[in-house]
């Protein structure tokens, strides 16, 4: 006679999905933000090629957006509302769930020079990609609060007499275009470094795409 076992067969241990890294609302807003971040570069581009700040200097055509200063604009503006919902969403829910805390927090200078010494070396581990380092907290702190001096210095320009006070803030309205310029920079190169560490960890990106 067979045994119970044999008739339903051999136990099979239960399969272990990994664990969630990156929840649903935080893939729709960071492929959100990331789309929209580029529209806005490039379109700010031809922008700034209509009205140049440094004498000398322009954008080649081949990598801006719109065509013309008027498509410029439409694209700009329309990526603009599009960015600014997206990263109140993206805070608030941060904020509720206590994620914006949890994973960009404590952040210290002491730990930041540390992983920068193991970045260099290469010894800085990425084994769980649930948990930031320090330099990845330093990055995103950093590139939020400068996604925020765009918006506020994009303002004191396109809406230079509705708002007066960010204007003056700004140091003026030629003052904000700079600061609206270094601020494009620094998301450039922002773009740039996380594309490179992305290729460099795939993993993070399959995460961020699959959540797991």
């Amino acid at each position: 006679m067979a045994t119970s076992q044999a008739r339903e067969g051999p136990h099979r241990a239960p399969v272990r999905r990994p664990a969630l890294v990156h929840p649903l609302w935080v893939r729709i807003t960071h492929w959100l933000n990331a789309i929209t971040a580029i529209v806005m570069m490039l379109s700010g581009w031809q922008i700034y090629d209509a009205s140049p700040i440094f004498s000398g200097f322009a954008f080649p055509m081949s990598i801006t957006l719109g065509g013309w200063l008027a498509g410029a604009l439409q694209w700009h503006f329309a990526a603009m509302w599009l960015l600014v919902a997206n990263g109140i969403i993206y805070l608030m829910l941060g904020i509720a769930t206590g994620r914006l805390f949890s994973k960009f927090f404590p952040l210290s200078p002491r730990a930041v020079w540390r992983d920068v010494a193991l970045a260099f070396k290469g010894a800085l581990s990425h084994a769980d990609l649930s948990q930031y380092n320090a330099v990845q907290r330093v990055a995103y702190v950093a590139a939020i609060a400068d996604l925020i001096v765009l918006v506020l210095s994009g303002l004191a320009i396109w809406k230079s007499v509705q708002f007066p006070l960010l204007r003056d803030i700004m140091g003026g309205y030629d003052s904000a275009r700079i600061v609206h310029f270094c601020a494009m920079s620094f998301l450039a190169l922002f773009l740039i470094v996380h594309i490179v560490m992305a290729a460099l960890v795939p993993r993070s990106l399959i995460a961020m795409l699959r959540g797991r």
